[in-house]
Order: structure tokens, then C-alpha cells, then sequence
């Protein structure tokens, strides 16, 4: 049976995250299933763009630090490496994340090597899914004796959720991730996409910083949630079917994961997941905010419901007191929908990616209704409209 190991962690305190960590590790089997000495070791972060650990938008870098030391003290070469979303002047940020997340001090202080996929080159897979011929994923996915996923614990206003599966979508150096999204704008689509790239590299173990989570409208403008978790597990999308069991939702309702259980990627049904660690349930994280797009599978698809779902539908709109002209989501649109002069959005265009919205880095592109009524309904469905 396929286990999923969830420890309790409430700080980013390294003697408490590396207790934790080999404390889960050892439920898996111990180090010496996964790694020995001397070889190099890529740890896939969640850097999705330049943005501060405290922020839950990426993962922590004492997260990173914490495993690096314990995979230095095995006596392997620790490697970090990821490529972030969007573009500036045409160049992804990745570089700049680096620094602002506090990545690279952590590198540069334990001894580890960065891996910034946009610089790394390329190697050319051939995916099962009809969406693109051929796949280019960063190389040092390929290169490492051994890689361990660094999920962040998130919430999506797209996807709905991102974690262990979405987390490889960083292997897509660069702006090849715009033109993958273009080419599967469903999520769905996307899943099936993500599917063939796990597929496509090998990844021995998965570890979810959740110690700090995101909630509302992730996976990088939602609000910071202490959910003071850490999930460990060989299998990525059994460590997301207890993840969202964790926030109160399910498979059906992440298109992404339907996609990767239609795949047989990984194990997808909680009575055939073995939970260990400080639980032996999926522990409920209380009051968690989901993204407003978020419309459980449960609701069907009688034709008064789907008016309503129409009804209540969200697309991003772009704030222009926020906004600063970076054009990042200019530049990042996967079907050049947004007029660069006036930063208008073709919604005949606009295939709802949520690129756009996912990586502004001053909140500017805002999801919004386009009927007044439909937001003064969910206000006060929710019991906040004044």
C-alpha cells in the first residue's frame, strides 16, 4: 500500500524541520532508499516567479535549507534548480527568483548548486498525450543521480489546486511554458500534459513544504494560511489526494488530478493510502479560503446549474492604478491577448489560463465578475457583503 507521511511542523525552525523530515524519511525506509554518498541530488522548488518565502508563493528557503544539509550530511552533491513563469522584456525570471526567494544565499551558504533551468539546456521527449509532438524538459531533471519534488501546498485560481503533480511544470524552461499552455488551455488538457512529463523523468520522492500554505487566489496572489504540515511520499499524486483531503476537497474536483488518475499515475483513493507520521487520517485544515472559480464536481450538469456556474464566473481584469507596466502579463499570455498600450483583454482571445493573474507581480490582474449582481450574490452567500 501506497503510503503518505504527514508530519506536524508549525515553524521554519531547522531543528524542528530536519527532526521532522528524517522522522518521515525513516517511515519511508530510511535515506538509503533514496539516496547514497556521492551522488547529486536535484531538489524540483516551486519557484513560480521572484517572490519572498514568507509569502507561500514559493517554497521556503529554509524549507530547502533543511534538506540540503540532510542530504549533505549523506554525503551527496545537493543541487536546486527550477525555471519560473511568465517574462520580462522577454526573459523568464527565473534568475531574479533565485534571489528574492533567498534560494541562492541558501546555496551559497550550504554548499549546494544552482540550477537555474532556463540556462541548463533542454532534452527532447516524446509525450503519449496528442497535444504536442515533442516535450523539451530541463536537463538537469536527467542529469541527477537522484531528484526530490519540492512541492509548495497551494491553492489555484485556475486549477483550483497545484502540489505534487503541478510542481514539474517548472521542468518546461522558459517561455516554452506560454506556448504548452496554449496548446492545453484546459486543465484537463494540462493535466494530461503534466501527466506525460512525470512520466518522462524520474523522480524518486516527494516532500510538500506545507508548513506555511496558500489559500484563496494562489498560487501566488491568495493569502498565507499556517497550516503547519509537512507531506512526504514516493507516489505524487497520492501526497495530493491527502493534500486536498486536507483543504475538504477531492479528486473530482481538481481537473488536473482527474487527468492524472485517468493516467494511472500514481494512487488516487484514500482507502488505499496508507497515512503515517503524526496522523492516520487526512488532518482537516479548518476555515481554509478556496479560489472563486472553485466549483465542486458534485454540482452535475443539469442546465440551470451550469447557467448558474456562467453566472458566477470569474475572468481576470487588469487594475490600472495597480498596475505597473512591467508588461509581464503582456509577455506571458500564451495567445497574445492583452494589448500591450492599453493593457485591454481580448476575451475572444483569452483561453482563461490565469497566466496572466498567476504571475503579476503587483496584483494587478484581478479576477472579477462582469455582473454586479453576480458579486453581490456571492457576497452575500458568504455572509460578507456590507
Amino acid at each position: 500500500m501506497i503510503q503518505v507521511i504527514v508530519q506536524e511542523c508549525s515553524e521554519y525552525r531547522q531543528d524542528l524541520l530536519q527532526e521532522k523530515i528524517t522522522a518521515g524519511i525513516k517511515l519511508l525506509g530510511g535515506w538509503d532508499q533514496f539516496v547514497s554518498p556521492g551522488m547529486k541530488v536535484l531538489l524540483k522548488v516551486n519557484l513560480i516567479g521572484p517572490k519572498k518565502s514568507e509569502t507561500a508563493a514559493v517554497t521556503h528557503s529554509e524549507f530547502v535549507r533543511a534538506l540540503t544539509r540532510l542530504l549533505k550530511k549523506q554525503g551527496c552533491e545537493v543541487w536546486i534548480g527550477d525555471s519560473a513563469g511568465g517574462a520580462i522584456a522577454g526573459i523568464a525570471p527565473t534568475a531574479q527568483g533565485l534571489v528574492i526567494s533567498g534560494l541562492k544565499k541558501v546555496a551559497e551558504e550550504e554548499g549546494a548548486v544552482l540550477k537555474n533551468f532556463d540556462k541548463e539546456g533542454v532534452v527532447e521527449v516524446i509525450p503519449h498525450s496528442p497535444y504536442v509532438e515533442r516535450m523539451y524538459l530541463a536537463k538537469p531533471m536527467f542529469e541527477a543521480d537522484q531528484v526530490i519534488n519540492l512541492p509548495k501546498l497551494k491553492t489555484h485560481s485556475a486549477g483550483i489546486y497545484t502540489g505534487a503533480v503541478k510542481n514539474l511544470f517548472g521542468c518546461i524552461p522558459g517561455l516554452k511554458k506560454a506556448e504548452y499552455h496554449r496548446l492545453a488551455p484546459n486543465p484537463r488538457d494540462l493535466g494530461h500534459m503534466l501527466t506525460d512529463i512525470h512520466q518522462s523523468v524520474q523522480v524518486g520522492l516527494h516532500i510538500m513544504d506545507g508548513v506555511i500554505a496558500m489559500q484563496g487566489e494562489g498560487p501566488t496572489a491568495g493569502e498565507v494560511y499556517p497550516a503547519g504540515k509537512i507531506l512526504m511520499s514516493c507516489d505524487p499524486l497520492a501526497l495530493d489526494t491527502v493534500a486536498t483531503a486536507m483543504l475538504g476537497m477531492e479528486i473530482e474536483d481538481i481537473p488536473i488530478l482527474i487527468s492524472a488518475r485517468e493516467r494511472e499515475l500514481g494512487e488516487s483513493y484514500l482507502n488505499q493510502i496508507k497515512i503515517g507520521g503524526d496522523y492516520d487520517q487526512p488532518p482537516h485544515l479548518a476555515d481554509f479560503k478556496f479560489p472563486k472559480r472553485f466549483r465542486s464536481a458534485k454540482k452535475g450538469n443539469h442546465a440551470v446549474l451550469v447557467k448558474l456556474i456562467d453566472f458566477l464566473k470569474t475572468r481576470p481584469k487588469i487594475n490600472a492604478k495597480a498596475c505597473k507596466d512591467c508588461n509581464m502579463c503582456v509577455e506571458s499570455c500564451p495567445v497574445q491577448a492583452i494589448d500591450e498600450a492599453t493593457k485591454k483583454i481580448d476575451y475572444n482571445a483569452c483561453i482563461e489560463c490565469m497566466c496572466c493573474h498567476e504571475l503579476c507581480l503587483h496584483q494587478a490582474v484581478e479576477l472579477k465578475r462582469d455582473s454586479l449582481w453576480a458579486e453581490i450574490f456571492t457576497r452575500l452567500y458568504r455572509g460578507t457583503y456590507k
